[in-house]
């Protein structure tokens, strides 16, 4: 008999009701029955209607969460997690070093669970391989970005659309782009969260010739 599959870490969040926890469940159904489909098939071969036919819901259920196929790949619930731990970082703590915080602690534990890092490690081998996944990449950063903007216009007093807020996060997700890439481009063999560690430090130093 196949062994069941490892809970998600933040299925087993707490303060989750019972109506986000279904729609959190059918999510990551969805979500690894598409891995597991790419894994025996390849990308291009599996379609929506496998996808639904193996996740046990219909295409429309499909659609209704993820509104392409690189949605799939691309989408996970860490966003809200980031934004509440940046909410709750102390008030005098620079800007990076709270990020720093929230990717590397918070982040590196939820990664501790074996079934978030094996997606992990599918999602960012997609990246590489798959141009419309990548490109999509891009789309899905700038969400999480601006959503990080906001968070810090709040802790800081400045406008959502400071120009210097904007500069920040979207160097801070670039660096993360570029790590989870050469992360992948390197067969997923070394300490991501030292590599992002290594990242940030060089956006806090700058580059040194």
């Amino acid at each position: 008999m196949a062994a069941s599959p490892q809970p998600s870490a933040l299925e087993q969040q707490p303060h989750l009701g019972l109506r986000e926890r279904k729609k959190l469940k059918t999510r990551i159904a969805i979500r690894r029955a598409t891995y597991r489909l790419i894994d025996e098939q390849g990308y291009e071969a599996t379609t929506i209607e496998q996808i639904a036919e193996a996740a046990e819901v219909s295409a429309s259920t499909v659609f209704r969460y993820f509104p392409t196929k690189e949605d799939i790949v691309l989408t996970d619930e860490y966003d809200p997690l980031m934004a509440e731990v940046l909410r709750g970082r102390p008030a005098d703590e620079p800007p990076l070093e709270s990020i720093r915080f929230i990717v590397i602690h918070q982040l590196g534990g939820v990664f501790a669970n074996e079934a978030e890092l094996d997606e992990m490690t599918q999602r960012t081998r997609l990246m590489v391989e798959i141009p419309a996944v990548r490109a999509r990449m891009s789309e899905s950063m700038s969400v999480t970005s601006k959503l990080l903007t906001g968070v810090l216009a709040e802790r800081t007093g400045r406008e959502e659309n400071d120009l210097q807020l904007r500069i920040f996060t979207a160097a801070v997700m670039g660096a993360l782009r570029e790590v989870t890439l050469y992360w992948g481009e390197h067969g997923n063999k070394d300490d991501l969260f030292a590599l992002i560690d290594g990242a940030l430090n060089s956006l806090a130093g700058g580059l040194r010739l």
